[in-house]
């Protein structure tokens, strides 16, 4: 699954540990998520849209991420 965070976590300034603080994960499930090796689970796709204030499907879209 591709997604946009990594672009989206930029503009807010968070560092990737920031961005695990506030979604209560570890910064390694961070990259992971941003390098596109983890898509997350359904509650944890909500909390990146609520976080970011944009709907799921703005910031996940199918289809390989890039390696």
């Amino acid at each position: 699954m591709n997604n946009n965070i990594r672009e989206l976590r930029a503009e807010q300034g968070w560092s990737q540990a920031q961005l695990a603080d506030l979604l209560d994960v570890s910064r390694q499930t961070v990259n992971a998520l941003e390098t596109g090796r983890y898509d997350p689970s359904l509650p944890l796709a909500f909390a990146i849209s609520k976080l970011f204030a944009r709907p799921i499907e703005s910031i996940f879209t199918p289809g390989q991420a890039p390696v």
